[in-house]
C-alpha cells in the first residue's frame, strides 16, 4: 500500500472531443465520444452515480498524446436518451445492460482491449465489466471503491454512520421522509417519492437526495460542485437512476464483486481512495485490495470521495501515466 499526501503528478490541459456518436440499442441511444490520440492506448472512462454522466474534465486524467480517451453516457443520463431527467422509464436500465453497452461500444470502435478507468459507481461497473470480459481489459484504474453491499448502503442512506459526521446535511435529507417510518427504509421511501405522481414532490426529493451526496463528497465544502449537482433536470436523473439501482442492489448478488475477483488475476490494477471518503468508506478499498493482491493501493490522506480533490486527481494521473509507460 502507498500512502499519498502530495503526489507529484498533475493533470493535463483541457482538450476537445475528436469524434462523437450514438450507439443504438433496443431502447436507448447511448452517447459516446473520443478524444486524445486516435492511435494511442485505448482507455474507457466510466462515470459515477449511476446517473452522473460523462464530463469534459475527465479527459484531463490522461496524456492526450499517449491515450485514445473514450467516454460514454450510461443509460438515461448525460446526452443519452431517453433521459431519466425527463421522467423516462428506467425499464431495461441495469448493470448488465450497461456491461453489454460497453462491450458494444468496444466492438463498434474496433478496440481490441482497453484500460478501464472508473470511480465510485464507475468502479462498480468497471469491476462487473472486467469480471465478464477480463480478456478485454489491459488495466484497471479504480477510485472511491463502491461494492454495493448492504452495509455500504445502510452506512450512507440508512442512518448507519455517515449521518453522524454530517448531522446538518442529514437533517435536510431526512426532511423528505415520513418520521413515523424507520430511517432504514429511506431508499424505499425515496423511491415512492421519486416515482410517485406528484412531480413537484419528486423534484424536491431528487434535489434533496443529490444534495446529500454532493455535500458529503469532498473533504472541504465545494459550493460549485453542489450547485451543479442540484440542477433540477440533472438531479432528477441522478436520483432516480441511483435509487433504482440501489433498491435492486445494482442487480448483483451479495458480495458478488469480491467473490468473483479471481477473474481479474493478472490484470494490472491501481486502487485510489481518499482516507476521509464518507460516501464510500475506505474499508471498501482494503477489502478489494485483499482480493487483488497484485493490485496497487494508494491511500490519499488529505481527501474525501471526489476525484477532483487535488490528491485524488494527482494519484489518478500518476496511475494513467505509469500504465502508458
Amino acid at each position: 500500500m502507498t500512502t499519498s499526501q502530495r503526489p507529484t503528478a498533475d493533470w493535463y490541459a483541457q482538450i476537445e472531443a475528436n469524434a462523437t456518436g450514438f450507439l443504438e440499442t433496443e431502447s436507448q441511444s447511448i452517447y459516446w465520444e473520443e478524444s486524445g490520440n486516435p492511435d494511442g492506448m485505448p482507455a474507457v472512462v466510466l462515470h459515477g452515480g449511476p446517473g452522473g454522466g460523462s464530463q469534459p474534465h475527465y479527459r484531463r486524467y490522461f496524456d492526450p498524446d499517449r491515450y485514445r480517451i473514450i467516454q460514454m453516457d450510461q443509460r438515461g443520463c448525460g446526452r443519452s436518451h431517453p433521459h431519466a431527467g425527463d421522467w423516462a422509464s428506467l425499464s431495461g436500465n441495469n448493470t448488465w445492460a450497461l456491461v453489454a453497452d460497453l462491450e458494444l461500444l468496444r466492438t463498434t470502435l474496433k478496440v481490441q482491449s482497453w484500460l478501464v478507468f472508473g470511480g465510485s459507481w464507475g468502479s462498480t461497473l468497471a469491476l462487473a465489466y472486467a469480471q465478464q470480459y477480463p480478456e478485454r481489459v489491459r488495466a484497471l484504474v479504480l477510485r472511491g471503491i463502491f461494492l454495493i453491499r448492504p452495509h455500504e448502503l445502510y452506512w450512507f442512506y440508512g442512518g448507519g454512520g455517515a449521518n453522524l459526521l454530517f448531522p446538518d446535511y442529514w437533517r435536510d435529507y431526512c426532511a423528505q421522509l415520513d418520521p413515523n417510518r424507520p430511517v432504514q427504509t429511506a431508499i424505499a421511501q425515496y423511491h415512492e417519492l421519486l416515482e410517485g405522481p406528484d412531480r413537484v414532490a419528486a423534484t424536491d426529493a431528487a434535489i434533496a437526495w443529490t444534495r446529500w451526496e454532493a455535500l458529503t463528497s469532498t473533504l472541504l465544502p465545494d459550493p460549485a460542485h453542489v450547485a451543479a449537482a442540484i440542477d433540477p433536470r440533472n438531479a432528477i436523473a441522478f436520483a432516480r437512476i441511483e435509487n433504482h439501482y440501489f433498491r435492486h442492489a445494482a442487480f448483483l448478488s451479495p458480495n458478488q464483486l469480491l467473490e468473483h475477483a479471481g477473474a481479474l488475476k493478472g490484470i494490472p490494477s491501481t486502487i485510489v481512495h481518499g482516507r476521509y471518503d464518507v460516501v464510500c468508506p475506505i474499508g471498501n478499498a482494503f477489502d478489494l485490495h485483499a482480493q487483488l493482491p497484485h493490485s496497487e493501493l494508494i491511500v490519499v490522506d488529505d481527501a474525501g470521495h471526489s476525484m477532483n480533490e487535488t490528491g485524488i486527481r494527482r494519484a489518478l494521473v500518476g496511475a494513467t501515466d505509469r500504465f502508458a509507460d
